[in-house]
């Protein structure tokens, strides 16, 4: 059987990553912002977690923010096999990594295999309209400037089709939303510098192995300015994160009513009459 492609060249991607540790500030905002969210995510749920593990390419930071509330907490590389022990752990916190991983679902079947049972597992990363407008502009600059197109974007997630996801993964009570933040700068190359200062430049497997020429990076900043300006003079920048929450099975979780079980009519719960379809009515 062939073997697919790799989507991620992991050097590369741990190339970018400590080159932005390297900097004397490093903009990892996003990173931060995802760990508020893990936070309060957590204190919304009525559970002591006891053994904990963060999936992250950037575990002094998320180590640091969240050893105080979580004891026996340990850090994980995002690497293809996750270094994790079967039913060794009660939470699973997949760490703004998942969209870089070369098989997404394979790592949710791992992180479900080392959670016991009525353990939960919270994953965030990067969604479908994270860097929209740039992708936008690159892909009309470089069209324009070279004739074709280069693989520069990553196939991230969309939200409709996340809670399949973490049902494949074999995980119970499966949710998945999302959040958007907006981030402005001065220009898009004063963009494109900061996401290699947050180490989320390009990493992909089929990338171009050359520096995309100057050429077609002015006309997309060009353009950028020309459909995204605002008032200010700053563009805006969005970024999307994907929120997943699964949980390991266990015989006393909730369980969905089977059809036909209900016990009580809808009109009666709403305390109004029920009206019956004419024959050969449809609804409206």
């Amino acid at each position: 059987m062939t073997q697919a492609p790799l989507l991620t060249d992991r050097p590369a991607l741990m190339r970018n990553r400590a080159r932005a540790l390297s900097l004397p500030e490093p903009a990892l905002f996003l990173q931060e912002t995802a760990i508020d969210e893990v936070k309060e995510r957590l204190e919304s749920v009525n559970r002591t977690f006891t053994d904990a593990a963060v999936i992250t390419g950037y575990p002094e930071l998320w180590q640091a923010e969240l050893r105080g509330i979580l004891p026996n907490l340990r850090m994980v590389p995002d690497d293809d096999a996750l270094n994790l022990a079967p039913q060794s752990l009660d939470l699973v916190v997949h760490a703004m990594a998942l969209h870089w991983a070369n098989d997404p679902v394979g790592q949710l079947v791992q992180a479900r295999r080392v959670l016991r049972p009525d353990g939960l597992l919270l994953a965030l990363f990067f969604g479908g309209q994270t860097l929209q407008e740039l992708r936008a502009v690159l892909a009309e600059a470089e069209a324009e400037v070279t004739g074709g197109l280069s693989p520069r974007v990553l196939p991230m997630g969309e939200i409709r089709d996340l809670g399949a996801l973490l049902q494949r993964a074999g995980l119970a009570l499966p949710v998945a939303d999302s959040f958007t933040q907006t981030v402005r700068y001065r220009s898009a190359l004063h963009l494109m510098r900061d996401l290699r200062a947050m180490g989320e430049g390009n990493a992909l497997a089929q990338r171009l192995r050359r520096p995309t020429r100057r050429k077609v990076l002015l006309r997309a900043a060009e353009l950028y300015q020309q459909s995204y300006q605002a008032e200010d003079g700053r563009i805006p920048a969005t970024f999307e994160i994907l929120c997943l929450t699964g949980w390991a099975e266990h015989e006393g979780q909730q369980k969905p009513l089977r059809p036909g079980s209900a016990q009580q009519r809808l009109a009666d719960a709403l305390n109004t009459a029920e009206m019956p379809l004419r024959k050969g009515s449809q609804p409206g």
